[in-house]
Order: structure tokens, then C-alpha cells, then sequence
């Protein structure tokens, strides 16, 4: 019995404490859904670039965060303020984040498809070598000498 009373205190305190939480006010200066969404994006790809190359972050001394809000002409308590207001309209937030995660698959399609083209292409060039008749030496066909060609000069017309 005293478990029950426990728990139903707990889930009381919980829904007492939750009934507090309100929206934000929209700020002044509210970034656009827009411009959210690309600096998301941009900010998800230095994460991942962080998480690669942090040694070469590092000696450059290049803080990731800092530069992208500098490239999208937003100060980082801007961000926050817009940053929470968005994630509390759940709605417009995943729309956002929707958009980053399509723009990130494309941007990754796109890349491996050109990744695949270039394994093609050297893998044809590879093959295109090996296919390549080597002429016998017991052959009668000459060879040119062309060591003194390396620095001769074409004949004036």
C-alpha cells in the first residue's frame, strides 16, 4: 500500500512540475526557418568533420561552432534564444531538422555516386594498361632513340 502511495506521489510531483514549463516568448530577432536550417545543416557537417579531422581543428586552432555562426552572421545567444523557441514548437523544429537530415542524404547520395564514378574510371584506366600489347624483343620492329630528343627544339616553318 505504501508503494502505491509512493508512486502516485511521484507521478503527481511529475505532472505538477511539467504543468510549469511554458513556450517561449518568440524573440525579436528569431532566425528564419531558412537560415536555421542551413546553419543546422553546416553545423551537422563540422560535427562530423570534428569527429574525422579534430588534430587538424585543433592546430589550426579553428573553433567549428564559432565559425559557422560568423558565417551565417548570427551571434550564439541568438542562436539559443531561436534554437529554443523552435525545439519547443515540435511541429516547425522537425520540419527543420527534416530538411537538414534530405539535404545531408543528397549531399551524401551525390558524393557517393561521384565516388563511384571515379573508382570506375580508374579501374577502366587499370584495365585499358594491362590490355596494352607489349611488343616481343626478338620482333623486327625498331626502336627510336629518343634520348636526344628531350632537349631539341622544333624546326622554325
Amino acid at each position: 500500500m505504501l508503494k502505491q502511495i509512493s508512486i502516485v506521489l511521484v507521478f503527481g510531483i511529475v505532472i505538477l512540475a511539467c504543468d510549469g514549463i511554458n513556450k517561449p516568448e518568440k524573440p525579436d530577432d528569431l532566425i528564419s526557418k531558412a537560415q536555421m536550417t542551413d546553419l543546422l545543416y553546416d553545423l551537422y557537417v563540422m560535427n562530423a568533420a570534428k569527429g574525422v579531422n579534430r588534430a587538424t581543428l585543433e592546430k589550426n586552432d579553428l573553433d567549428p561552432e564559432f565559425y559557422i555562426l560568423k558565417k551565417h552572421n548570427v551571434d550564439s545567444i541568438r542562436f539559443a534564444e531561436s534554437n529554443t523557441y523552435y525545439a519547443f514548437d515540435t511541429e516547425t523544429y522537425k520540419e527543420i531538422v527534416d530538411n537538414v537530415k534530405a539535404r545531408l542524404e543528397s549531399e551524401k547520395e551525390y558524393y557517393d555516386d561521384l565516388r563511384e564514378m571515379e573508382t570506375d574510371s580508374i579501374k577502366r584506366r587499370r584495365d585499358s594498361i594491362s590490355k596494352k600489347r607489349r611488343i616481343p624483343k626478338d620482333s623486327n620492329v625498331k626502336t627510336i632513340d629518343t634520348a636526344g630528343l628531350k632537349n631539341a627544339k622544333p624546326k622554325d616553318v
